[in-house]
């Protein structure tokens, strides 16, 4: 059964909303986009409050957790003294004629408190005892609103804890689901899990599922529907993966298998060093994968410096002795500079195909960038569309829709987190048959994370150096216990320009108006530091503050500086790069612009100024900047933060190890889990509530294996309505984009 076709099946969970609950309907999809019944019932509590046993307000202990059921007696609010905002004082009392006991509760700019908390309201009270004023009182108590006609096995269930906004509160949402509930055909319901799984593992039902987690009679029942649903989530997501796969499997592809004596021949008889054993069988795979008549979808991952674009070019040749061309799409014109500059003096007399002295059969390698000249464009764009150029280099002019190929063979996408699904799917359309796609990240990616983010590519991974690779020392320096140690970074510095070497300086921000560089790579997953989201009080060093400083620091005396960041104009990033990479400028001062692709093998120091401020997996990369070349590297995490602040973690982390997949596995760790497969991939809410791909590993492989035993055979999923219409419903194509990695 296609998607559509499970869509257009009369379903409960696919019902209208606004039938079932007439205007609160409208506040659900205003404010969570929620519209159908499905979408409700997966609007699941985030916590819940656990009820303990009741306590009369006369027997409460002081400094203990209690739980107890009162009427609100009288309620005021005022404004606070000594700090803006509003203090609430609620009396309450265990009868109505306040005989049995009275105690005052406290809420500091409880808002929503003084809106339910109305005199006469019974709810239900949790908290922590304390005497305040010779009273017993409760500082911000949990509560729960209770009906008049609330049985005690009603009032000792935990109550949901909804997301919820100021104008839809927890308790209408909860009182919503139970409308929505108790009017559900839950006999009706399509289950996504296949009954033969529900056996084996003896999972409950999904209307079960439904029902405890939202009205659970006790908190062990929430656990037990959410281990359901967590599994649930796992499949959905694996098995819209799996479809992925085996519905590229059906696409067809130009075959371009190798050929003897070409290009790729005469480039490997070239290489004045010999490929990794990694290198070896990954380019190995990739010939096989580009041979075959269906196309290629590949993950290539690796460690900094590992050689990726070398197995990439490699691939790239092949496709070109077959007679199609090859698109590198680069996130940056820094970067896609750097890929031509180094493509071409890699290639040598096989990138002058035509030219005086260019190998007969050779290739040309183009640049495609939005800042070219009129005149560079056109000579760009016409040995694309003419096949003259076999290579094609290029940012996101390249998606443009006067581009044309010849004929286009394989799409390289290079740090590909930094294009949209849309992006990348507009450079397929631009190939006669599907291409083969090869993407790449030298941000090296957890298992549970690469089976989830990236589980409808296979995956290759290059964790082996080239020898010559130098080794990098990484010490973390922290100014606010060792103040002095600044002039000793710029001592050490001048050290390695003495000794002919060179010197990156990185800061957070451009300028003093506090602006990150657009131009700029971002991290894979996960969501930036606390302290960098939030801003933070400390004072951030910018590549022009420091460029302009640095000239009267006493021992950078007759130093060359340049500085790059992604505001500047084209030709000066080009002019700066290009005089860094010849030696004449001998300490660049830049943004995390030049994280990835910037060769410089003559650049042995690296020092971060405010390192606190980048995630792991970034200053991993920026370290691999360094030590390129036959002298070792060190690399400097200078930080302005006290000893015990939690960011001072990660640095540790950074210092401690130059192995990328263990500190990406401590990033995942250190992080939270953040929206890896929401927001920050496809513009949407995360579909997974219950699964945490930090925690929850061997749950995402059992469902992985089990959705590979089902998904090739029938990836329409006739025999499995059920399914199709969960991935329909709770993977649509907004909040499917994260599976769009080809």
């Amino acid at each position: 059964m296609t998607p559509q076709t499970a869509r257009a099946m009369a379903s409960e969970l696919d019902a209208p909303l606004e039938k079932r609950l007439g205007p609160v309907s409208k506040l659900l999809a205003r404010h969570f986009g929620i519209t159908t019944v499905g979408e409700l019932l997966n609007h699941f509590p985030r916590t819940y409050l656990k009820r303990g046993e009741l306590t009369p307000i006369a027997d409460v202990p002081v400094d203990e957790e209690v739980t107890l059921i009162a009427r609100v007696q009288s309620a005021n609010s005022r404004r606070m003294h000594t700090r803006k905002g509003m203090l609430l004082e609620v009396t309450i009392t265990d009868d109505a004629d306040g005989g049995l006991g009275g105690m005052s509760l406290t809420y500091f700019n409880g808002f929503g408190a003084a809106r339910d908390l109305k005199p006469g309201v019974r709810a239900m009270f949790s908290g922590k005892v304390t005497v305040y004023r010779g009273r017993l009182s409760l500082t911000n108590p949990r509560y729960a609103l209770l009906d008049e006609g609330d049985d005690p096995e009603h009032v000792n269930r935990p109550i949901p804890v909804y997301p919820a906004v100021e104008k839809l509160d927890s308790d209408k949402i909860a009182k919503a689901v139970a409308t929505v509930l108790d009017t559900l055909q839950l006999s009706d319901l399509d289950d996504p899990v296949p009954a033969s799984i529900a056996r084996r593992d003896k999972l409950m039902s999904l209307a079960t599922a439904y029902e405890l987690v939202h009205r659970p009679l006790q908190i062990e029942d929430t656990y037990r529907a959410q281990h359901r649903l967590r599994y649930q989530e796992a499949f959905v997501l694996q098995a819209a993966l799996a479809r992925r796969r085996a519905l590229a499997a059906r696409e067809e592809a130009t075959a371009r298998p190798p050929r003897e004596g070409g290009l790729l021949e005469q480039f490997d008889a070239r290489l004045p060093f010999t490929l990794t054993r990694g290198q070896v069988d990954v380019g190995r795979t990739l010939a096989e994968d580009l041979a075959r008549d269906h196309p290629m979808n590949r993950l290539l991952q690796g460690e900094v410096g590992s050689g990726k674009t070398l197995v990439a070019l490699r691939a790239m040749l092949q496709v070109i002795d077959a007679g199609g061309q090859a698109a590198l799409l680069a996130p940056t014109e820094v970067l896609a500079a750097q890929h031509l500059q180094s493509i071409t003096r890699t290639l040598g007399p096989l990138a002058e195909g035509g030219m005086l002295g260019g190998a007969l059969d050779g290739t040309r390698v183009v640049l495609l960038t939005g800042s070219m000249s009129t005149a560079q464009r056109k000579k760009s764009l016409l040995d694309a569309a003419s096949g003259d150029a076999g290579i094609v280099i290029g940012t996101h002019a390249l998606l443009s829709d006067n581009v044309e190929f010849f004929d286009l063979g394989l799409i390289v996408v290079d740090e590909q987190h930094r294009f949209g699904v849309e992006q990348r799917d507009s450079l397929r359309t631009k190939a006669r048959t599907s291409p083969h796609v090869l993407v790449m990240t030298a941000t090296p990616i957890p298992r549970t994370v690469a089976m989830t983010v990236f589980g409808d590519l296979e995956t290759s991974t290059l964790s082996e150096l080239p020898a010559g690779r130098s080794p990098i020392a990484t010490h973390e320096v922290g100014l606010t216990e060792h103040p002095a140690w600044i002039n000793r970074i710029w001592s050490r510095a001048r050290e390695e320009i003495a000794a002919g070497r060179q010197v990156y300086v990185v800061c957070p921000k451009i300028g003093d108006d506090g602006r990150t560089d657009e131009d700029a790579p971002e991290v894979l997953y996960g969501e930036p530091p606390a302290d960098r989201k939030a801003g933070g009080q400390q004072e951030l060093t910018s590549v022009v503050g420091l460029f302009e400083s640095l000239g009267a620091v006493p021992q950078l005396e007759g130093v060359t500086s340049g500085m790059l960041h992604g505001r500047m104009d084209p030709q000066d990033k080009a002019d700066v790069m290009a005089r860094f990479a010849d030696g004449s400028v001998q300490l660049l001062i830049a943004t995390t612009v030049i994280e990835v692709g910037v060769d410089v093998p003559n650049a042995t120091l690296m020092v971060i100024m405010d390192a606190d401020r980048f995630g792991i997996s970034q200053l991993h990369q920026l370290r691999g900047r360094i030590g390129r070349g036959g002298h070792a590297g060190t690399c400097l995490l200078v930080t302005k933060l006290e000893p015990e602040h939690p960011s001072r973690e990660r640095l540790s982390a950074v210092a401690a190890t130059t192995d990328g997949f263990e500190l990406s596995q401590k990033d995942l760790e250190l992080r939270r889990e953040g929206n890896i497969l929401g927001a920050s991939q496809s513009g949407g809410r995360s579909a997974l509530r219950f699964l945490k791909i930090t925690q929850h590993g061997k749950v995402i492989e059992k469902a992985r294996a089990d959705a590979q035993d089902i998904v090739p055979a029938d990836p329409d999923l006739h025999d499995y309505p059920g399914l199709a219409l969960a991935i329909e419903l709770y993977l649509n194509p907004e909040k499917e984009a994260f599976l769009e990695k080809g």
